[in-house]
């Protein structure tokens, strides 16, 4: 089996699909949900709009939660859920030498804060309430992630991968 090159790819996300989701700087809460997803979200240096609405498309789309019968058949929207998103850099940690992970393939602060916009403006285009952390800050994120149900997403070149 092929080793996956940690430097390649495109935006990742990490949605987990929570009862309730959290963000605080410095003891106060900046974003807060109920019902609905926690996304937390790295941007490579090759990464690009497309990317970031691709990415969003596809979790507003995202049928992760139980129906009347217990199938995960609705999205976030129909069971009027919402999303907290959190700017993640260390989704790009390339630990493979070393004790130390480099963080060499996260795209710079100016960067990634532009495509984080981007990506939650196309939520909430698609409908979704948004919230967030701050981002570049020291935050303590909470969360209950319900199922659980955690899903690991990626799109490079405008299209997941």
């Amino acid at each position: 089996m092929r080793r996956r090159d940690v430097t390649s790819g495109g935006m990742r996300a990490v949605v987990q699909r929570a009862s309730r989701g959290e963000v605080r700087v410095d003891g106060q809460v900046v974003g807060s949900i109920g019902t609905g997803l926690v996304v937390l979200v790295g941007v490579t240096l090759t990464d690009s709009e497309a990317d970031a609405r691709a990415l969003a498309d596809k979790i507003a789309g995202l049928r992760i939660f139980p129906d009347e019968h217990g199938a995960m058949n609705l999205s976030v929207a129909d069971v009027g859920g919402s999303v907290l998103v959190v700017s993640q850099f260390t989704l790009y940690a390339d630990a493979r030498k070393g004790r130390r992970p480099s963080f060499t393939s996260a795209a710079p602060p100016e960067m990634a804060r532009r495509l984080i916009d981007v990506f939650v403006a196309r939520l909430e285009d698609d409908g979704l309430v948004v919230a967030t952390g701050e981002f570049g800050a020291l935050m303590d994120v909470e969360l209950t992630n319900h199922g659980p149900v955690t899903i690991i997403l990626e799109a490079q070149h405008g299209r997941l991968v």
